[in-house]
C-alpha cells in the first residue's frame, strides 16, 4: 500500500521507499522519511497530502506519495 492510499489521521510505519533519484532520496531522509519511520497523514488535498514525520509536518504531491510504501 501507499502513502497515498492512507486513511487520514491513523499512524503507519514507512516499509520502503521507491525512487530512482538519489537527491529525492537524500531530501527524503534529510525529513526523517525512511524505513521503519513512523508516519501520518493529516490532511489530504486534490494534488497534496499534508504528512506529519517525527516533529515536522510537510505538504507532499501525490506523485510522492505514490513512491512511499507504507
Amino acid at each position: 500500500m501507499t502513502l497515498k492510499d492512507a486513511v487520514e489521521g491513523k499512524e503507519y510505519i514507512i516499509q520502503q521507499i521507491e525512487t530512482d533519484d538519489e537527491e529525492l532520496d537524500a531530501f527524503l531522509f534529510s525529513l526523517g522519511c525512511y524505513s521503519g519511520e513512523k508516519i501520518t497523514v493529516v490532511s489530504r488535498k486534490k494534488k497534496t497530502c499534508v504528512v506529519s514525520i517525527k516533529d515536522g509536518r510537510y505538504s507532499i504531491d501525490n506523485q510522492l506519495a505514490e513512491a512511499i510504501r507504507i
